[in-house]
């Protein structure tokens, strides 16, 4: 029913070397998970009562189906969209709109191809959420409903990347706006409980945690159970959403077919040929650096632009309106990571997705073998490429500066000692320095991060999911280490659990950024920056242990610089001093 191209990933999916590899490290970190909320809530000191056990079979159940809500949702929503613009920068796309494939097999054929893998991953961790049944606190419906959920939102993720990649011809766009409307849609509907008639069982079929938070307390409303009336909303947003995909196909992908032209047959004057310019308009002269000029001055990174910088700035301002508001009411210790944190994972993502596009579609388009015959310098070309980023990016780097300068007025950035208000101030001024540092040397290392794997993967595809999700698992282990410190209080009880999350950053970070062409400064670059963060992470949380008082952030601010500094220069200097080699055209590698 959905064609020959479902049928070949169908069939060419277990034959892939990550295929077990993959498994065996998602179920390895639910398992993780349910022994480090253990040692959180419960302890190996003693034995649990039964009500102990229960509570506890509740929250890592909740546990469990958060992370897999966040991390299924993200990737199938990427991975979507990424299959659908890798055929259209290698110029295949429109190889399958020139066969007989009706529109219907092409669009339902390419999302759920995408999404077999996810399917995989979500059908492997059942067993492991059937070990909290036998904890008690949860029923075997209340499993299924929660399988239910993520599996509907994974669904309708995957829709709405796979529509946007259909209407957008660059990658860029639509990995932006991919990520963009995932945030949008989240922000829209947290702000429907603010409408005094609007009913609130309807914000459980819209919102999948507030439908978890029903299905969990077995609170039903209406006819139709939170889950199941989820799950029908996520259906019709899907339905509709391909359908739109299905009409539209032949009409937003038409600009690549080839066009046939006759040639003239009257003849010129040959010097009236002279005196025409190949292209029309007025000749424009390139600066020093080429790579620079066009990415300044040309729409290296397509047309329309603007409805990323505006999904952006909406997604931006609806954050920052409940953290501001947050921090406002509530005067609470560490309320600026409200909304500094999502603002700015989001900006990382975003200029993630800018650096690394940058290079994998001007290798699928054949433009970066054409760079190896000039007389362009590695120095032109990196520096050239970074400052493209940078100069496309700026509007990324505006909300979370804004944001943080409201922080600091606010006096939201630092909590004073007891009594010494007067203190405020200054502890606000130094904070506000030391995050912006710190904030520099990671979207340094994201955009240095993103032209590195682009250079050294020679699958864009891989490419991509290898940096969206580097960004995507360091901000998520970040927020998850701050999530245990808080819940518990103490840190002592998760050192074990850190440490193993520590190691696993290291060897994933390790994989990806020496690839096929290790190097001793990033195996070091590996092994410090987990550490490095995991060392800020402490200091702010547990800076003062028995207050809610951070310690003064200039050591942590230092520390993370100089890891994160460390790697954007272990990444460069094979990319200046070794060119060819880094893009993979000698066997300089391997003599």
């Amino acid at each position: 029913m959905l064609g020959p191209i479902f049928v070949r990933e169908w069939r060419t999916l277990p034959r892939r070397p990550q295929h077990y590899g993959l498994r065996s490290a998602y179920l390895g970190l639910l398992l993780v998970l349910g022994l480090t909320a253990w040692q959180v809530l419960v302890g190996w000191s003693r034995p649990a009562s039964l009500g102990e056990t229960a509570r506890f079979g509740v929250r890592w159940f909740r546990l469990l189906v958060d992370a897999q809500l966040i991390l299924l949702v993200f990737f199938s929503a990427v991975s979507a969209a990424l299959s659908i613009a890798h055929e259209k920068d290698r110029r295949t796309f429109v190889l399958l709109l020139l066969t007989d494939l009706h529109n219907y097999e092409i669009v339902l054929g390419k999302l759920f191809g995408s999404l077999l893998e996810i399917g995989k991953l979500l059908l492997g961790a059942l067993p492991v959420l059937a070990l909290s049944l036998l904890l008690g606190g949860v029923a075997p419906i209340q499993a299924l409903e929660a399988l239910l959920i993520v599996g509907a939102a994974c669904i309708a993720a995957g829709s709405l990347g796979s529509l946007l990649a259909l209407w957008r011809e660059q990658t860029f766009q639509a990995l932006a706006l991919t990520v963009l409307c995932l945030v949008l849609y989240v922000c829209l509907v947290r702000a429907l409980d603010w409408l005094p008639l609007f009913p609130a069982n309807l914000t459980q079929w819209l919102d999948p945690w507030q439908c978890l938070q029903g299905v969990l307390s077995a609170e039903v409303e209406g006819s139709l159970t939170p889950a199941l009336g989820f799950g029908l909303t996520m259906l019709l947003q899907s339905v509709v959403l391909n359908g739109w995909a299905i009409l539209r196909l032949r009409r937003w992908n038409t600009s690549g077919e080839p066009i046939q032209q006759r040639e003239q047959t009257n003849e010129h004057d040959e010097k009236v040929r002279a005196g025409v310019h190949a292209a029309p308009g007025r000749v424009r002269s390139a600066w020093d650096n080429p790579i620079l000029w066009r990415e300044v001055r040309t729409r290296a990174y397509g047309r329309r632009l603007l409805f990323v910088k505006l999904a952006y700035f909406l997604a931006a301002g609806l954050i920052g309106f409940y953290a501001l508001d947050a921090a406002l009411m509530q005067r609470q210790p560490f309320a600026a990571a409200q909304g500094l944190l999502p603002v700015t994972i989001v900006s990382l993502l975003l200029i993630g997705a800018q650096a690394v596009t940058a290079i994998t579609t001007e290798r699928d388009k054949g433009a970066l073998d054409l760079l190896l015959v000039t007389d362009l310098t590695p120095r032109e070309f990196i520096f050239g490429k970074l400052g493209g980023i940078a100069y496309n990016a700026k509007e990324y780097l505006l909300p979370p500066l804004i944001l943080l300068v409201t922080y600091a007025w606010l006096g939201r950035l630092a909590t004073p000692p007891h009594g010494h208000d007067e203190l405020t101030a200054s502890r606000n001024v130094q904070a506000l320095v030391c995050i912006l540092a710190a904030g520099l040397a990671l979207l340094a290392f994201v955009a240095v991060l993103g032209m590195h794997i682009g250079l050294r993967t020679e699958n864009s595809r891989t490419a991509v999911s290898h940096t969206l999700g580097t960004v995507f698992f360091l901000s998520a282990g970040t927020l998850g280490c701050i999530y245990l410190i808080l819940i518990s209080g103490r840190f002592e009880y998760q050192w074990g659990s850190f440490l193993f999350f520590a190691v696993a950053g290291v060897g994933g970070l390790w994989w990806v950024l020496n690839g096929e062409r290790p190097t001793h400064a990033l195996l070091l670059a590996s092994i410090v920056c987990p550490f490095a963060v995991l060392y800020t992470v402490m200091n702010v949380l547990i800076g003062k242990p028995g207050t809610m008082e951070s310690s003064p952030p200039f050591l942590p601010a230092l520390v993370l610089i100089a890891a994160f500094g460390f790697a954007v220069f272990a990444m460069l200097m094979p990319l200046l001093s070794e060119f060819d080699v880094a893009l993979g055209r000698t066997t300089g590698g391997q003599e």
